[in-house]
C-alpha cells in the first residue's frame, strides 16, 4: 500500500508537469501513510462524468475537480451528493484547480470513500443518445494527469473531448467563451455529459473532432456474420464444383 501511494504521487506530478512547462510540482510529496496527504475542504457543486457516463469524481462549488478512479463511482454516489460538504485528501495539481484524491468524506454523515486499488469496471450507465448542447462555458476540465479534456457550461452539462483534440482547440474551450456542441452522451439524475463529435462558437461554425483510432476491428452487428477476407490466388473456389470432404 506504502508502495502504491507513493508511485501515485509521482505519477501525478509528471502528468501534471506536461500540463505546461512553466508548471513547478510545489504539491506535497506523497507520505508513507495516506491519513497524512493534503487536505481539501468545498462544497460539491455536481458528479464529474467520464464520456462513458461514469461517475470519475466531484466538481466543487468553487470549480475545484476532484478525481477518483470510475469503478469508485457507485460508492461515490452513495455517500456523496451535490449540496454536500466534503473532505479530500489527496495531491493537488499545481497548475490546474483539480485533485486526485485517495479519499473523500461527507463531513455531515462521515461516509467516506477510499482509493484502494484497482476494482471492477463500472456496471451499465443507460442508453447512450445523440444529443446537442449550447451555451457559455463555465470552466475547463481535465483528465486525472492534468491533461485538458473537456468543459463544463454553465446550465451543468460536461463536455468531453480527446486530450490530443482538447488541445488543438483549447482556445475555443476558455472560460465565458459560447460553445455549441454536438455528439453522443448520456442524461440522467447524476447529470449530463456529451461526448463532443463537433464544436464551434454557434452551430453554422462547427469544427469536426478527430477521434483517436482503437485499433481493433468493429464486431458485427447482431444477427450479422463477420465479412471473410478474399480468398487469395491460390485459394479453392467455392461452389457446387469444389471436391467433397474426404468421408471418414
Amino acid at each position: 500500500m506504502k508502495t502504491r501511494y507513493s508511485l501515485l504521487a509521482a505519477t501525478f506530478l509528471v502528468g501534471s508537469l506536461g500540463v505546461a512547462a512553466a508548471q513547478t510540482a510545489t504539491t506535497p510529496a506523497a507520505t508513507d501513510d495516506p491519513a497524512n496527504l493534503p487536505v481539501f475542504h468545498g462544497k460539491v457543486a455536481q458528479y464529474s462524468l467520464t464520456p462513458r457516463g461514469d461517475v470519475d469524481g466531484l466538481i466543487l462549488a468553487d470549480g475545484t475537480e476532484v478525481h477518483l478512479p470510475p469503478h469508485l463511482g457507485i460508492q461515490l454516489v452513495f455517500a456523496v451528493k451535490p449540496g454536500d460538504m466534503v473532505t479530500v485528501k489527496g495531491l493537488h495539481a499545481h497548475a490546474v484547480a483539480m485533485v486526485q484524491a485517495m479519499s473523500v468524506s461527507n463531513d455531515a454523515t462521515g461516509n467516506s470513500v477510499t482509493d484502494s486499488g484497482p476494482g471492477a469496471a463500472p456496471g451499465p450507465r443507460g442508453r447512450e443518445q445523440a444529443l446537442t448542447a449550447q451555451g457559455r462555458i463555465k470552466e475547463q476540465l481535465h483528465g486525472p494527469r492534468g491533461e485538458l479534456n473537456g468543459a463544463l457550461l454553465e446550465d451543468g452539462t460536461i463536455v468531453r473531448l480527446p486530450p490530443h483534440e482538447a488541445a488543438r482547440l483549447a482556445a475555443d474551450l476558455a472560460p465565458g467563451a459560447p460553445l455549441y456542441v454536438q455528439g453522443q452522451g448520456f442524461e440522467g439524475p447524476l447529470g449530463r455529459v456529451i461526448a463532443a463529435r463537433a464544436i464551434g462558437p454557434d452551430s453554422a461554425q462547427l469544427v469536426q473532432i478527430a477521434l483517436p483510432a482503437h485499433g481493433h476491428k468493429k464486431p458485427p452487428a447482431p444477427g450479422q456474420a463477420e465479412t471473410a477476407p478474399p480468398a487469395g490466388p491460390d485459394a479453392p473456389a467455392a461452389g457446387p464444383d469444389a471436391p467433397p470432404p474426404p468421408a471418414e
